[in-house]
């Protein structure tokens, strides 16, 4: 086996290994950034050509890379609460935490030359985040409210916050392989074109509450994982437009997944959750020969997947068959534009370090805190440091560490629409630590 077949071989196996549970939640359920370099500076990426993270940010600037490959693992840390205060029936009220607090996140890219102007890659990635884990027993068993929509019981504990029985939660990964090719059109343009290959897997816990309300209540909850597969593209546009600036632009189609089938009565259109389409648009220009400025806007539309965005609303008052069909309650998330802004300075021949800010919308409005509970993806602000130190003149190390600060939000709870408002006030929170490391090597 040749010195490229033993690193694509490597490649493959940290692919497997990014089928673990993985969890970031910052942009909604995408990652603030793909590649510890673009990590470091906010998630600035789409005008970049430093690493082989293309598949996942900008498939055109690939060619420009050379031959390399990046491999690393970032450690997650998000912190998540709930809470219901305000009911008139004390017996709903209480708070809870979320276990599951660590993840570790691996990352890997891969970059070989063709020729001058053609290059053939593969980045692996992943998003997640609807992922939570409560304990269950929050709330007393005994008569209230709970047990008009759970008649069952907890089988002898205390409910969970949102009336069920045992652990409350959801777990959600997707992995995706991006094979990019990239050309050069001429000595400053260039495109490229990645497939994407996704696999994802689900399982969600303790929402017996919701039996009435979905339209197989076989298919709603403590079914185990599921998985499945789709297909999507990403193609993408580089310009050096002088020896100062550089363009980038970049766009995925929506993933058309296979259906959820063990959670056809959770999910919109009979357990569809596909992936959706987003948008990135960037510029990258040289303030001084040491220091680069990148700026990244991106697009994300959640309303592509109706299991994501309708509103949990829908339906109102009426219960049954309300979760699963086309129309069905969803998490009610809506689109977001992100704002990415970051910093590069190169300190010396070894160093680099890095800085940037990360500033997103929150998808979730205080209408959907109650679904929300089991995916409080609303954190919106992102700050974020990295360096690299070149150990010889074909490797190097680079790490990175994100703050996302703190974010809540709260709304009267759904149980108000069937407990003539009894039901009080639920708010959700989160922040986050990421921090990484990776090693790189070209040749």
């Amino acid at each position: 086996m040749n010195r490229s077949s033993r690193k694509l071989a490597l490649g493959i196996a940290v692919a497997a290994a990014l089928a673990a549970p993985s969890a970031f939640a910052t942009n909604g359920y995408f990652a603030h950034g793909y590649g510890m370099k673009a990590s470091g500076m906010g998630g600035v990426s789409t005008a970049m050509t430093h690493d082989t993270f293309g598949g996942a940010n900008n498939p055109a600037t690939m060619v420009w890379v050379g031959n390399r490959m990046d491999i690393g693992a970032s450690w997650f840390n998000p912190e998540r609460s709930a809470s219901r205060t305000g009911a008139s029936d004390t017996t709903m009220n209480g708070s809870v935490d979320s276990g599951s607090t660590g993840f570790l996140i691996p990352e890997f890219g891969y970059n070989r030359m063709l020729s001058p102007n053609m290059s053939f890659g593969v980045t692996v990635y992943g998003n997640g985040g609807m992922n939570t884990d409560y304990p269950g027993g929050t709330l007393p068993l005994a008569g209230g409210t709970c047990q008009n929509f759970n008649p069952a019981g907890a089988g002898g504990a205390p409910y969970n916050l949102l009336c069920g029985s045992g652990r409350l939660g959801v777990d959600l990964m997707q992995l995706i392989i991006a094979p990019t090719w990239s050309y050069k059109i001429n000595e400053n343009h260039s495109v490229g074109v990645s497939p994407l290959l996704a696999y994802q897997r689900f399982k969600a816990e303790g929402l017996q509450a919701f039996s009435g309300f979905s339209a197989d209540s076989t298919k709603l909850t403590n079914n185990g994982y599921d998985t499945s597969t789709g297909f999507g593209v990403r193609f993408g546009w580089y310009g050096r437009m002088s020896d100062t600036v550089s363009l980038g632009a970049a766009y995925s189609t929506k993933i058309a997944m296979s259906k959820l089938d063990k959670y056809a009565g959770l999910f919109a259109e009979q357990g569809d959750f596909d992936i959706p389409s987003n948008l990135n648009l960037g510029i990258a220009f040289k303030v001084s020969p040491t220091t680069l400025v990148g700026v990244d806007y991106q697009k994300i539309n959640y309303t592509d997947v109706k299991s994501v965005s309708n509103p949990s609303t829908n339906f109102g008052a009426t219960t049954a068959g309300s979760l699963g069909p086309s129309n069905g309650r969803g998490f009610g998330w809506g689109d977001i534009d992100i704002w990415k802004i970051g910093v590069q300075y190169q300190h010396s021949d070894r160093l680099t370090i890095r800085a940037g800010i990360d500033r997103t919308d929150n998808p979730i409005t205080g209408r959907d805190v109650t679904f929300n509970i089991l995916a409080p993806g609303v954190v919106t602000n992102h700050y974020s440091v990295g360096f690299t130190l070149a150990t010889d003149k074909s490797t190097e190390i680079t790490g990175a560490y994100t703050y996302v600060a703190e974010k809540k939000v709260s709304g009267s709870s759904i149980f108000n629409t069937f407990t003539g408002g009894t039901s009080g006030t639920e708010e959700i929170k989160m922040h986050q630590n990421v921090i990484g490391l990776a090693w790189s090597t070209k040749w």
